[in-house]
């Protein structure tokens, strides 16, 4: 499989429900909460991709576009962006659904960093010769 089909066999997509119990007093979705969850995807995408122990490294930059309302649906999108020698870059995106229309917007965009990582929790490559 060449590295094309690898970053897309990798994609990882999940959808959760935005409960009053995850929400802040503006009844809205905790930015904590909303970085959790992508870190969460990023996690799972680059995992999925190097099929090794990966540990994150750093959060870029996450820009809040639309707040998250209590009641709605939301899907992360992971993708991975940028392979290096032990780290690769995955963007992830939230978009949110009102449950009741179609009515689909991107709320919240970030990247995170990945190091793969041995038993010894030293780096180690991510493709191998």
């Amino acid at each position: 499989m060449n590295i094309e089909e690898r970053i897309q066999k990798a994609e990882t997509r999940i959808f959760k429900a935005v409960f009053p119990n995850t929400t802040n007093h503006y009844d809205t979705l905790f930015g904590g909460t909303a970085m959790q969850l992508m870190d969460e995807v990023a996690f799972i995408t680059a995992t999925r991709f190097s099929r090794q122990r990966m540990v994150t490294v750093s959060s870029d930059k996450i820009d809040f576009k639309k707040p998250i309302p209590a009641g709605t649906i939301v899907e992360l999108i992971g993708k991975v962006t940028y392979l290096g020698s032990t780290s690769l870059k995955i963007r992830v995106e939230i978009f949110v659904e009102q449950m009741y229309s179609d009515i689909r917007e991107k709320a919240v965009i970030g990247e995170f960093t990945f190091v793969a990582i041995d038993e010894n929790k030293q780096p180690v490559k991510i493709l191998r010769d």
